[in-house]
C-alpha cells in the first residue's frame, strides 16, 4: 500500500491561501470537480470518486482521526465505469454520503496541496506529503508542519475528520460553514 503524511485544516481566507501557494513555487493548479461516494466498510474508508470527464477511481484508505499529521495508507484502482461500479457497490455495501467539491491541486516537491470547497461544509486545504519507499514517516511529518507555518495555517483550524464524517449529522464542525 503507498503511504503520506496528511492534514486537513479549515479555511477563513481561500483566496489569500491560494496566492500563498503560488508565492511558495507550486505547480498548478488543476482545478476539478469531485464527487466522492464513500459505502460501507468494516474498516478504513472506501470511496469511489468520479471525475467530470466519466471516469473515476475506487481508493480505499486508513488513517487516524486525529487532528494534525497523520500516516495515511491507501489503494487507488482506476475506473472506467464508475455509474455502474457504483450500482454495484451501493447494491452490495449502502452508502455512507456522498462528498462534492471543487478542488485546487498543486504539486510542491512531493507534496500534493488540495484547495477544496465543500458543499456544505466550506473551504478547507488539504496537505499529502507523499511519502517514497526509504522515507519514514518523521520526515513526511516536517514537511508538513513546515509547509502549514508556511501558509500561515493555525494548529486550531487543524482537522481530526475526514470531509464524509464532517457531513453526518455526529460531524464535528457546524454545517454549513461560513466563508
Amino acid at each position: 500500500m503507498a503511504r503520506n503524511v496528511e492534514l486537513k485544516a479549515r479555511l477563513n481566507d481561500l483566496a489569500t491561501v491560494r496566492r500563498q501557494v503560488h508565492a511558495l513555487g507550486a505547480a498548478g493548479p488543476e482545478d476539478i470537480t469531485q464527487v466522492d461516494t464513500f459505502f460501507h466498510v468494516p474498516s478504513g474508508r472506501l470511496k469511489l470518486r468520479e471525475f467530470d470527464s466519466g471516469v473515476g477511481e475506487l481508493i480505499y484508505y486508513a488513517r487516524p482521526d486525529t487532528p494534525g499529521p497523520k500516516v495515511s495508507t491507501y489503494s487507488r484502482t482506476p475506473v472506467t465505469t464508475p455509474d455502474q461500479l457504483r450500482d454495484v457497490l451501493t447494491q452490495s455495501l449502502g452508502v455512507r454520503a456522498t462528498v462534492r467539491k471543487q478542488r485546487a491541486v498543486f504539486l510542491l516537491g512531493q507534496t500534493r496541496i488540495h484547495l477544496d470547497r465543500v458543499d456544505g461544509l466550506g473551504s478547507f486545504v488539504e496537505l499529502e506529503v507523499v511519502l517514497r519507499d526509504e522515507q519514514s514517516v518523521s520526515d513526511g511529518y516536517t514537511i508538513a508542519m513546515s509547509l502549514l507555518q508556511a501558509l500561515s495555517i493555525a494548529e486550531a483550524d487543524l482537522i481530526a475528520h475526514a470531509y464524509v464524517d464532517l457531513l453526518e449529522p455526529s460531524g464535528v464542525l457546524p454545517r454549513p460553514l461560513v466563508e
